[in-house]
């Protein structure tokens, strides 16, 4: 929890020392923010040397550095932005120190424009409330913000009149329109529309500005950074309502894969990992909503997963990392509070390597027999766990066949050869795969997790690499976001112009749970789960 949020002491020592806490907290932040300044500056500087060398024979090999280069900036942009954001949140009166900002340059004339009228509560048009008085228009305010509707942008002018009363001189005037973002110029749709062409749509920033730029609307990458990093900063909480969602379930399912990252200074990217972890009960008819949830780290070290799982005890469905080993066993004496359940396609992707490469009778006979499980596992799914389980009586003899006949194969074959390591992957995991038979909330495989994974292997064809550490961490957070609101049916897009709409009108930060996808009554258009 941030000191920002947390409930005030009463004890006096303790009250000093939650305020030096907090002071301790605001320099970290200031600091962060300084650091970022100085090295988007310096990034800048690089970019523009860059493109004055551009012009040439290794003019190629300079563009691919460039568009390097322009990622990593857009990540510190982004995060320097929610770094703002996060320290304005802990102390709104002090200063945070920030680079200089572009020119803020008026929205183009082109656009068709909606005007919106923000009048006095009550009379205060018409009778002073201060004295009861006339009163009689002194000028007006105008706002205008860019909003996306889905084909085109539009400004929307926010226009609030002045009223002065005539007998004492007080003035009166409706509030600035709330907005999602402290003195952005987005609208709740807009700032959804950018998020969904990032993350979902796998468009880098510095993409979407051309895009832009196109449709004759100048907007400066800067600023799309600022709205996207204050755009995540305002998320965060409902990132956690959704993992915690996911890991109060019985059972999940778990995959993991790699996504280069620069790694700086160095000029090359390094290789990060993004993992997921899906809760979804309606192969089984479960009425829990379906979620999934992302996280990022540096490598694939095994503390990561148990980091992200440390309050998870139930059936964990994933392939066959070692990292998970010390979450099944932890002891290597008793069972952890994780269950493993292994993944049968991930098996048989195994042996069908070998039949594609060889075309080997005895691989197309392994694949023959995990084919006829699966013949079974049509009849039961989305069936209700108990009628699973009937169903699955049949497996049981096919796989006590199979693991029989596996073994006794295996002793036959070159040991070193990948067809006699693939039975011998399958055959030590004998008790894992074979769960499911016995326990109706089991799937066979983990096709639901590895299915979460497909939007980050498109992705990677598209942005290439995420800038930096920072920027795979809030990758992760919009990622459980927008698949979450895709498994419940809703149109991502929707679903944030929805949920940025209620958090700038002031929704109660305490009824988080009321903006989860699976909560949310508003109209949308159906997606594909």
């Amino acid at each position: 929890m941030s000191l920002a949020t947390a409930e005030l002491p009463t004890d006096p020592a303790a009250l000093r020392a939650f305020a030096l806490a907090c002071q301790s907290e605001l320099k970290a932040a200031q600091t962060a923010v300084q650091l970022k300044a100085l090295e988007i500056e310096k990034l800048r500087f690089q970019i523009a040397k860059l493109r004055r060398m551009q012009f040439g024979r290794s003019s190629e090999r300079i563009t691919r550095q460039i568009e390097q280069l322009e990622m990593q900036l857009e990540e510190l942009e982004t995060g320097e932005a929610e770094d703002v954001a996060r320290a304005e949140t802990s102390e709104p009166s002090a200063p945070i120190p920030m680079r200089a900002k572009p020119k803020r340059k008026p929205l183009p004339e082109h656009l068709p424009r909606q005007e919106v009228l923000h009048q006095p509560e009550g009379d205060g048009a018409c009778i002073c409330p201060a004295c009861g008085g006339g009163m009689g228009r002194l000028g007006e305010d105008v706002t205008e913000v860019l909003d996306y509707v889905p084909g085109h942008f539009q400004v929307i002018r926010h226009v609030r009149p002045k009223y002065a009363c005539r007998a004492c001189d007080a003035i009166t005037q409706a509030p600035a329109p709330a907005m999602p973002t402290p003195r952005g110029r987005a609208t709740p749709a807009m700032l959804a529309h950018l998020l969904v062409s990032k993350y979902c749509d796998h468009l880098p920033l510095y993409r979407q500005c051309e895009i832009y730029a196109r449709e004759g609307l100048e907007l400066d990458r800067s600023t799309l950074c600022d709205w996207v990093g204050q755009a995540a900063w305002l998320l965060d909480p409902i990132v956690a309502a959704i993992r915690a969602h996911v890991f109060a379930a019985e059972k999940i399912h778990g995959d993991d894969t790699t996504v280069p990252v620069l790694a700086p200074g160095l000029g090359r990217t390094k290789t990060g990992r993004l993992w997921v972890y899906v809760r979804d009960d309606r192969p089984f008819c479960g009425e829990a909503p379906p979620a999934a949830a992302y996280f990022y780290s540096p490598d694939r070290g095994g503390e990561h997963p148990a980091a992200h799982m440390a309050a998870f005890t139930g059936l964990l469905q994933a392939d066959g990392y070692a990292g998970f080993e010390a979450l099944y066993n932890p002891a290597r004496s008793k069972p952890g509070p994780i269950t493993e359940v292994a993944c049968w396609a991930h098996c048989r992707r195994k042996i069908f390597d070998v039949w594609d490469a060889t075309k080997s009778p005895v691989a197309k006979e392994a694949l023959d027999r995990i084919a006829a499980v699966y013949v079974i596992e049509d009849k039961a799914r989305f069936a209700p766990a108990g009628e699973r389980v009937e169903h699955r009586k049949e497996t049981a003899p096919l796989l006590d066949a199979f693991f029989a006949w596996a073994k006794a194969t295996e002793a036959k074959l070159s040991a070193k050869s990948a067809l006699a390591e693939a039975f011998r992957y399958t055959i030590k995991r004998r008790e894992a795969l074979t769960r499911f038979v016995t326990d109706g909330r089991l799937e066979a495989d983990n096709n639901i997790a590895e299915n979460a994974m497909r939007k980050i292997a498109l992705g990677r064809k598209n942005y290439l690499f995420a800038g930096s550490d920072s920027g795979g961490e809030r990758a992760a957070s919009i990622y459980t976001i927008v698949a979450s609101a895709k498994l419940n049916g809703i149109n991502p897009e929707t679903y944030l112009k929805d949920i940025l709409t209620r958090i700038a009108e002031g929704h109660p930060i305490n009824r988080i749970d009321a903006l989860l996808p699976w909560r949310i009554t508003s109209t949308t258009a159906p997606q594909p789960p």
